[in-house]
C-alpha cells in the first residue's frame, strides 16, 4: 500500500513539473502557445465530428441519423475552418474569453451581494472587480490582444496549477514518510 501511494505521489509530482514547464512556455511565448491551443481546439472540433458521424450507425430513426450527420458536418467544417484560420480563431476565442471573464466578474460580485448579510466575503467581491477589470482590459485591447491573451492566460493557468500539484505531492510524500517512522 505504502509503495502504491509513494508511485502515486512520484508520478502526480513529474506530471506537475510538465504542467509548470509547459506553463512556463505558455508564457515566455504566448503567440506559440496560443496557436497551439487554436489547433489542438481545430482538431477537437474534427474528431467530434468524427464521433458525430460515427454515432449514426447507432440508428435511432431518421431524424435522429440526420441531425447526427448535420452535428458531424458542423463540427468538421469548424474545425476545419479553425485549422485553416488561425489568427481569426484566435480573435474570436480571445473575444469569448474576455465576454466569459466579464460574465464571471458580474456573477461574483451579484453573489457577494446576494449572500453579504449571510457569509461575507470580501474575496467574492475582490475576484469579481478583479475579473470586471481583467475582462474590460482584454476586451479594450481586442483584437490586437489575440496573439499573446490566451496563451498568456492558459501558461499562468499551467503554472498555477502545476505548482498546486507539486505542493499537493509533496505533502503526499511527507505525510508517506511520517506514516512509516
Amino acid at each position: 500500500m505504502l509503495a502504491s501511494a509513494r508511485r502515486f505521489t512520484a508520478w502526480y509530482m513529474v506530471a506537475a513539473i510538465v504542467f509548470i514547464l509547459l506553463g512556463l512556455f505558455a508564457i515566455i511565448e504566448p503567440a506559440t502557445a496560443a496557436m497551439g491551443i487554436v489547433m489542438l481546439i481545430g482538431w477537437l472540433l474534427i474528431l467530434g465530428g468524427v464521433a458525430h458521424l460515427i454515432a449514426t450507425f447507432r440508428g435511432g430513426g431518421a431524424t435522429r441519423v440526420l441531425f447526427q450527420i448535420l452535428s458531424a458536418v458542423v463540427f468538421a467544417a469548424a474545425g476545419i475552418y479553425v485549422l485553416t484560420h488561425p489568427q481569426l480563431a484566435a480573435g474570436t476565442l480571445t473575444a469569448l474569453l474576455a465576454v466569459a471573464i466579464i460574465a464571471v466578474g458580474v456573477f461574483d460580485i451579484i453573489t457577494y451581494f446576494r449572500v453579504q448579510r449571510e457569509h461575507p466575503s470580501g474575496w467574492m467581491l475582490l475576484s469579481g472587480i478583479v475579473a470586471l477589470v481583467l475582462g474590460g482590459m482584454i476586451w479594450a485591447q481586442w483584437p490586437s490582444n489575440s496573439a499573446w491573451v490566451i496563451g498568456t492566460l492558459v501558461g499562468v493557468d499551467l503554472l498555477v496549477t502545476g505548482v498546486s500539484r507539486l505542493m499537493f505531492g509533496l505533502t503526499g510524500r511527507r505525510m508517506l514518510k511520517h506514516a512509516t517512522a
